[in-house]
């Protein structure tokens, strides 16, 4: 699919839409960010992951595809009086500069294509959120396309070169009626 075709499609969905959740990952592990410094929210749709970044005082960019997210995640940060740097791109890895993030976190967004860049971007010690969907999951949440799904401890894999401070991927073992089910959490530190 060519950018227009993915701007377009992208801005359809954030039309009908005015709000999204901070992703768990973040959320619940928000004591590993740092006090000060320079956070990403990529592929950062309406900006949740970005709003609270700012909130926690961090010099705070969201880059996205849609023009319409990020309009709105505009319009949500002048009223919460917090200041986010927008960007709209088609995210490449050679859009990412290197050794620019002390924080970078991604939401729900795969491109196996852009591991190795999103490494590189973080500063020595920086920190990568990352949260997204899983092949072996309950119900339909989520993209159906594998090619957007992670195989098992993938994410473990594709992040190798950094420090894993956090892991959780409950897959379907034990009591399935308790825990995250379709995605798996990662945080991980350049050392």
């Amino acid at each position: 699919m060519d950018k227009a075709s993915i701007e377009s499609k992208w801005d359809r969905i954030y039309e009908s839409s005015d709000c999204s959740a901070v992703a768990g990952v973040l959320l619940d592990n928000n004591f590993l960010l740092p006090e000060k410094g320079v956070a990403l929210d990529l592929a950062s749709g309406l900006g949740a992951n970005a709003l609270f970044l700012a909130e926690k005082g961090l010099d705070t960019h969201a880059w996205d595809i849609s023009s319409v997210a990020l309009k709105k995640l505009k319009q949500n940060a002048k009223k919460n009086n917090l200041k986010v740097s927008v960007k709209q791109t088609q995210i490449e890895p050679n859009s990412l500069p290197k050794n620019t993030f002390d924080v970078i976190v991604l939401s729900r967004f795969l491109d196996r294509s852009l591991c190795n860049a999103i490494m590189d971007s973080l500063k020595l010690g920086g920190v990568l959120f990352y949260q997204t969907y899983v092949k072996e999951k309950l119900g339909s949440s989520g993209p159906k396309n594998p090619e957007f799904l992670l195989a098992r401890n993938e994410l473990l894999l594709l992040f190798s070169p950094l420090t894993v401070l956090v892991y959780r991927e409950n897959s379907l073992v034990g009591d399935l009626d308790y825990g995250e089910r379709n995605e798996a959490f990662f945080i991980g530190q350049k050392c």
